[in-house]
């Protein structure tokens, strides 16, 4: 395979989506379809299921060259950064991967960071919804900012960033939308969705899997990224938990975002790969704990 045929395995494995694979990639759909086509032939088996047109999804056969090519490209990658950084007299990068939106209101972290190590470059990335920890292990990513509680033994979680209340995001045309709250029992009463590859206890901080009294919270869809999800939300098919701040970065007028009473709040903290730690992880850390953690609330 070519480097740029890899890419393009590893984003639309990723994505699952072969027009949302061609816009990251910036090419054209046709594009992305005729690379796995080759690549199909040239293996000699199908490593994507299209039986849905909607979403792909990887034969078993693709699952094992995703897992075998993403350290590697990683890998490559990261080589040819380092070459790239060398040359500009860069020391080393720091890859940051975010499941919050709120990267503004963190900027005053990533901004004390640049000033006290200016010969370390920061990249903010947005991370994956799907199985996020797989960054930290293969490396694509240094650290990630995550909700907590992370009880992984390979992975270190550090400092908290913020601590934010949770909302139930709901169509105006639900009648929950005349309400002025609601609690973790009204959740049993419609389907939510969640990104596949989580942890059980992961996900159900996020949104439980039942309520107080014992009721199931359905799980209706499998969202891969945040613009299917609010889509979802917005047409009415689903309603969805989120952290206080998406309504900052999300200016909707068909959406009502409803406090929800007894839902306790998401703390979100930065996390890395332990046997990974390295001095540049190390100091960002030392950057929170040195600011402090934040509290948000509801606007």
């Amino acid at each position: 395979m070519e480097v740029r045929d890899i890419e393009i395995f590893l984003t639309l494995a990723e994505e699952l989506h072969f027009a949302r694979a061609a816009a990251r990639l910036q090419v054209s759909q046709a594009r992305v379809s005729q690379a796995i086509a080759q690549q199909e032939r040239r293996i000699g088996g199908m490593l994507f299921d299209r039986a849905n047109r909607r979403q792909v999804g990887l034969t078993p056969l693709g699952r094992q060259l995703r897992d075998d090519l993403r350290p590697l490209y990683a890998g490559l990658c990261g080589s040819l950064e380092r070459a790239r950084m060398t040359a500009r007299g860069v020391a080393g990068v720091l890859r940051v991967g975010m499941l919050p939106f709120n990267l503004v209101e963190l900027h005053h972290y990533w901004r004390t960071f640049r000033t006290r190590h200016p010969h370390w470059e920061l990249q903010i990335r947005r991370a994956p919804f799907i199985d996020p920890f797989a960054c930290l292990r293969d490396g694509t990513l240094d650290a990630l900012v995550g909700w907590l509680p992370v009880e992984e033994p390979d992975l270190t979680v550090g400092p908290v960033l913020f601590t934010d209340p949770r909302l139930l995001a709901v169509s105006k045309e639900d009648a929950l939308s005349s309400r002025s709250s609601v609690t973790v029992e009204t959740l049993a009463d419609r389907p939510h969705a969640m990104a596949p590859l989580m942890p059980d206890y992961w996900e159900d901080r996020y949104l439980p899997f039942q309520t107080p009294r014992g009721r199931r919270i359905e799980r209706s869809a499998s969202i891969t990224n945040s613009d299917d999800l609010i889509h979802l939300v917005g047409t009415g098919e689903i309603v969805h938990s989120f952290p206080a701040h998406v309504t900052r970065h999300w200016a909707l007028t068909h959406i009502d975002w409803l406090p929800i009473r007894d839902m306790s709040p998401l703390s979100y903290a930065l996390l890395w790969r332990t046997e990974s730690g390295n001095e540049p992880i190390h100091a960002l850390a030392n950057v929170i704990r040195d600011l402090g953690s934040q509290e948000f609330g509801y606007h």
